[in-house]
């Protein structure tokens, strides 16, 4: 979004803002979760995910649940060396906030005009009641939000494009189309905020989960943050001479959730007969190794060579050097952390043919190519990954 297009620009806002900021987008007053508890076992349960609402879900317990109440996700702290009523603030519990304040900021200073985007990534927080399925549902958690500013007449349109826009990113980075799902929100789950909401959703182990939120929010934040701030937030539109709060369509996703989505398609398990071979089958732009470079052994004619090849492939592609253990176990160990291809540099690359052992991942295939031929055929492997 922020590197590849010309039309939205990269922040990196404040996890510490003036609590304001907070009553002025509702999360003070608005943002909760219903809230019931164990009269017996006290453990405490988020009343819209259990499906009896008057029983403790917890195995070996049938004790009774309180009544519901609502409870706010913000992580309180303080500010300055009194800790009073006046020191109160919040951690962020989503990155857009930041975006809105600085949206006067970044339309000056790089002089876009409308419809434009900001974007970042960096962590929230949420105080989650009942957080689970490993890093599905954490308190501390890694967000990827975008806000684009557009007319209020075109929202309905940009909505769909970001849309589409997802689920296709989603499909590039290798997850399965039939794994994924667009859904709609009810009218009882939409944000306050929302015009319109779709989750884009992946089927986890558990069942169907959120990996990204796109929301219409007309333009109730930055109308929202000029009331409260005195700021006039409007923008006068030099085309058609018209003034107006820019409405914000936000694709809003979860780094983490996407991660173990990512994981989940992509782990495999194959039977070879005498062993079963675990790997996972990233796609060679999302795999943490692209390339590993594995000398036969640590003989010393085989270093300088492999560590030149090393050195050289650095630069381009996240590589990997491993010269212990043996060399199956080595592609054993590389396929289960998903590394596309490994390089074997030999004997015979020294003393004969100046050649390297390049091995395929997915099919284990094996062919020997020149040295100065190595990214080229990297090139062309990555292709059919």
């Amino acid at each position: 979004m922020i590197h590849q297009r010309e039309d939205i620009e990269g922040i990196d806002s404040a996890i510490l803002m003036h609590p304001s900021v907070w009553e002025a987008s509702g999360h003070v007053s608005g943002f909760t979760d219903p809230l019931v508890e164990c009269k017996t076992c006290h453990n405490r349960f988020r009343e819209d995910q259990i499906e009896d609402i008057k029983i403790c879900p917890e195995k070996n317990c049938d004790g009774k649940l309180t009544e519901s109440k609502q409870f706010n996700l913000m992580f309180q702290t303080h500010m300055g060396p009194v800790q009073d009523k006046g020191s109160q603030i919040y951690l962020r519990p989503e990155t857009a906030q930041g975006i809105f304040v600085n949206f006067e900021n970044v339309m000056t200073s790089t002089r876009k005009k409308i419809p434009f985007g900001i974007g970042q990534i960096g962590k929230s927080f949420r105080n989650e009641i009942t957080p689970g399925n490993f890093i599905f549902r954490t308190r501390e958690f890694e967000q990827m939000e975008m806000e684009f500013f557009c007319q209020p007449d075109s929202a309905d349109e940009w909505f769909n494009y970001w849309i589409e826009f997802s689920h296709n990113w989603f499909e590039f980075i290798g997850i399965k189309k039939s794994n994924l799902r667009k859904r709609e929100h009810t009218a009882d789950e939409k944000p306050h905020y929302a015009k319109a909401a779709l989750d884009i959703e992946y089927n986890f182990p558990w069942g169907w989960g959120e990996l990204e939120t796109i929301n219409n929010r007309s333009d109730h934040d930055l109308k929202s943050h000029s009331e409260k701030s005195g700021k006039d937030l409007s923008f006068f539109d030099e085309e058609s001479k018209e003034r107006y709060i820019p409405y914000v369509i936000e694709p809003a996703m979860g780094a983490d959730r996407t991660v173990l989505a990512v994981i989940c398609d992509a782990y495999d398990e194959e039977d070879l007969g005498d062993e079963k071979r675990s790997l996972l089958r990233f796609k060679p732009i999302v795999s943490p190794i692209q390339v590993a470079v594995l000398p036969l052994s640590k003989n010393e004619k085989l270093a300088e060579v492999s560590n030149d090849i090393y050195k050289k492939l650095q630069k381009v592609y996240r590589c990997q050097f491993d010269n212990t253990q043996s060399i199956g176990k080595r592609y054993r160990r590389q396929d289960e952390i998903g590394t596309p291809i490994c390089l074997t540099i030999d004997f015979d690359t020294v003393e004969k043919d100046q050649c390297v052992t390049l091995r395929h991942r997915d099919t284990m295939d094996q062919i020997r190519i020149k040295i100065e031929d190595i990214e080229k055929e990297i090139e062309k492997l990555f292709t059919s990954f």
